[in-house]
């Protein structure tokens, strides 16, 4: 793979660079959808990854085996539905850097985050807040002002919103731990983003989750835009707990079964939370008892038994992450995105502004991108590109997000998304 700085920027370079990667092949176990008669360039697994080649027939496969085998299909056969989720468990700790118990496949994000919030934000007259960023996504935002109002409290005083400090509205790790030590005795919970949706920023989950820790704070992680992204070390990171959805980089289908880790310290908690009959005790649910005895780990945070046809794609591609390995996906992550950055640069920096840091470990594969001119003019290149085949997204009120995605994006992509822009360019 070619560091920055030595790209090269003709159509040949891309081709052969390729060809030489070692994780090319990779790109085959993907649907490509078509248009004009020639493969899309996709840059939107941001927003929603491509359908593993494999997913169809695992989604078969357990539509067969409830047909042959019906109620018994909970038992029987060599995935159990009794044990489902567990077939997910040691991909997904590999790609998160977790412990297998650490991590759990179930509900959506936001459901995942109220959950994790009634045993982890835990507000008192002293300590009532919430830290946040400004430009969080929204849902995450519903979700902490539902929760400070559920407890009593008052976003106005107990929702502390963390402003963009830097000129394309992204944030520096200073003025995040300077926040953490100014309102630090009055936090219950951090709460931030592993990558911010709209600029593509990402942020050090370890050292937020020390700096916090330090004052007494628990801390938690939404990673809908970090999970198959970047290398988590989630274990390591220390942070209490984290959620995130899997349709996105994890190429599990729309509404796919989400998220939810929870660092082992808290794997036997006596904190309380909202109970269901498949967080309990593996070994005596069945039971049928009163008392609620939890599974120790991420495990014990489950309320009903797992959606076996919606699991069944996560279950495919998690097994690609895993094969592919997060180090050497990070790799061609850093590589794509540079080269896609340098193109842009070189080439268009007359067109495009890029809002997404440069630095390597400050961003993951999105590239946050803004039109120099009129705001129409953005949301006339946006449709340009989807009327060319290159499908980005557009968030407003002025920003078209590309994200070269490792698993099956190409060197050749970025070069077609950059002569896209060119070609809508010379008709100005």
């Amino acid at each position: 793979m070619s560091a920055a700085g030595t790209w090269d920027s003709g159509d040949a370079w891309a081709v052969a660079e390729d060809a030489r990667c070692a994780l090319a092949g990779f790109r085959d176990a993907f649907v490509i959808p078509r248009h004009e008669g020639r493969e899309i360039a996709y840059f939107c697994g941001n927003s929603l990854g491509l359908q593993p080649r494999a997913a169809r027939d695992a989604v078969v496969e357990e539509l067969d085996h409830w047909g042959e085998r019906a109620v018994e299909g909970h038992f029987l056969g060599d995935r159990p539905w009794m044990d489902y989720h567990a077939f997910v468990r040691d991909d997904l700790a590999h790609v998160v850097g977790a412990l297998p118990s650490e991590v759990v496949a179930m509900n959506s994000l936001s459901v995942n985050l109220h959950l994790l919030m009634v045993s982890f934000y835990r507000p008192t007259a002293e300590r009532p807040a919430i830290l946040v960023e400004k430009g969080a996504f929204p849902s995450d935002r519903y979700a902490v002002e539902s929760q400070i109002r559920f407890h009593g409290f008052d976003p106005a005083t107990a929702l502390i919103e963390l402003e963009a400090d830097e000129p394309d509205g992204t944030l520096s790790d200073e003025a995040i731990l300077r926040a953490i030590d100014e309102h630090g005795t009055r936090l219950a919970l951090v709460l931030m983003p592993g990558v911010q949706y709209l600029t593509g920023q990402a942020f050090d989950l370890r050292a937020i989750t020390e700096r916090a820790h330090r004052h007494g704070c628990v801390v938690g992680f939404d990673l809908a835009h970090a999970v198959g992204n970047l290398a988590l070390q989630l274990h390591d990171s220390h942070c209490d707990f984290a959620v995130w959805c899997s349709y996105k980089y994890l190429n599990s289908g729309p509404g796919a079964v989400a998220g939810a880790f929870v660092h082992e310290r808290h794997a036997r908690t006596p904190r309380p939370r909202f109970a269901g009959w498949w967080g309990h005790d593996r070994e005596t649910r069945f039971r049928m008892g009163p008392e609620f005895v939890p599974t120790p780990g991420a495990d014990g945070w489950q309320l009903s038994n797992p959606p076996i046809l919606a699991l069944a794609p996560l279950r495919v591609s998690a097994a690609l992450f895993r094969e592919a390995g997060m180090d050497r996906l990070r790799a061609k992550s850093e590589a794509l995105t540079g080269y896609l950055e340098d193109l842009i640069r070189r080439e268009l920096d007359d067109v495009l502004a890029i809002a997404t840091p440069s630095a390597p470990h400050r961003r993951g594969c999105q590239l946050s991108l803004r039109v120099k001119g009129p705001r129409e003019a953005g949301r006339s290149l946006f449709e340009h590109l989807q009327r060319d085949g290159v499908v980005v997204d557009w968030r407003e009120p002025d920003v078209i997000r590309a994200a070269p995605t490792p698993l099956y994006n190409r060197f050749a992509d970025c070069r077609r998304l950059v002569d896209a822009v060119a070609a809508w360019k010379a008709t100005r």
